[in-house]
């Protein structure tokens, strides 16, 4: 089952690289294209806007698709949105093509999980939904660390060509191992949305949100609030990450997601409130990196599992909305944190960071419910 699974794994490798590594080339991004680093941030923000309003617009168009068309379509779209950045010559244009890489992004990652989770028994579904979106925490520990060293040893332009390479591989490797599948879903624009009337669904959708705008805030600006050498920072995040989604997959299964998701919560709040601490030195920083990464992203599997648990009939609606939600925090994240950098510099970055994440764990503790996952799959797996 797993060898069935790692080319969605791959393909948000590629998928993450492409997003996370703006953070490490903020500034020969604003060098190249002659805008302040805030700017060049917004290459981040306005991915995740596209891919927010994009993923329910696409999944209702593709949804007659079979899985494995719509995953290469997807894989295709979004290696065509990046060779077009790569050849952007001003940033306008550079923005339009982010948007058509979004796009292509839209389509893959929720189509992913939702093929993890129709190949998976349920007692092995929060070990399915961290391999495949492994590939984006891992993609934080390789891809953009090994993305950044490229962009500042020989052009941010050439981080883009890498980006490609990964979308390549993976929709090769998808066309070779992924079964066809097909998964009922209504083509209806509308059914898109009726999961919102459902108020615990939308409280995880709520806490997807703040959750992404949290950590976000601080990681899009993360080169701003460092002075010590950041692709060995990013390195330790990523690697965290990669330890943090696969453990908190498997003690998703074992204990349930609200565990999982207050720990972490709880724990990315702290750490990003002790940022100018790690700032203090680079083996305090890569602690801190490490600790952040780990524990942040025990959330993920936990939320894409309360997901299933709470629209079970409709998984992959339940899951496009997830990662539209995702990826408006991202988008606030990228406003908010840069007009915080712009006014009150890394101070205020910091500050808006932690007051996001408290704002979560608050709201989380107050709205967590646990009649939003059945009965059948909240029983721990011993």
């Amino acid at each position: 089952m797993s060898a069935r699974l790692f080319p969605l794994a791959v393909g948000n490798f590629a998928i993450g690289t492409g997003i996370f590594v703006t953070a490490g080339l903020l500034a020969p991004i604003s060098a190249d294209l002659a805008v302040s680093p805030s700017a060049a941030g917004q290459l981040m923000t306005v991915f995740a806007l596209a891919y927010a309003v994009l993923s329910p617009l696409l999944a209702a168009l593709t949804a007659r698709l079979p899985r494995k068309r719509l995953l290469l379509l997807a894989l295709g779209v979004f290696v065509l949105g990046n060779v077009l950045t790569a050849f952007a010559a001003t940033y306008p244009l550079v923005l339009v093509t982010r948007v058509i890489a979004a796009a292509g992004a839209a389509m893959f990652t929720p189509t992913a999980s939702g093929v993890a989770n129709a190949l998976t028994a349920p007692e092995r579904r929060g070990r399915a939904l961290a391999l495949v979106m492994g590939g984006l925490s891992v993609s934080s520990a390789i891809g953009v660390p090994l993305g950044t060293w490229l962009g500042s040893a020989a052009g941010w332009r050439a981080t883009l060509w890498l980006v490609v390479g990964l979308g390549v591989v993976g929709l090769v490797w998808v066309a070779v191992v992924v079964p066809e599948l097909r998964i009922p879903a209504s083509g209806r624009l509308k059914e898109r949305f009726t999961p919102l009337g459902d108020r615990r669904v939308l409280a995880v959708l709520v806490t997807q949100l703040l959750a992404f705008a949290a950590a976000f805030t601080a990681y899009t600006y993360i080169g701003s609030l460092f002075d010590l050498p950041l692709p060995a920072v990013l390195w330790a995040w990523g690697l965290g990450g990669v330890v943090g989604n696969q453990l908190g997959g498997r003690l998703t299964d074992a204990y349930g997601p609200r565990k999982m998701i207050m720990v972490g919560l709880a724990a990315s709040t702290v750490f990003m409130a002790l940022i100018p601490v790690a700032n203090l030195a680079l083996p305090i920083a890569l602690g801190w990196a490490f600790l952040w990464g780990a524990l942040g992203w025990l959330v993920a599997p936990a939320q894409q599992f309360r997901t299933v648990a709470a629209v079970p009939d409709n998984v992959p609606i339940g899951l496009g909305l997830l990662s539209s939600a995702q990826y408006l925090g991202l988008f606030m994240a990228g406003l908010a944190g840069g007009a915080a950098l712009d006014w009150y510099g890394r101070t205020g970055v910091i500050v808006l960071a932690t007051a996001f994440g408290l704002v979560t764990l608050l709201f989380t503790m107050a709205t967590y419910r646990e009649t939003a996952i059945s009965s059948r799959e909240s029983a721990p797996v011993r």
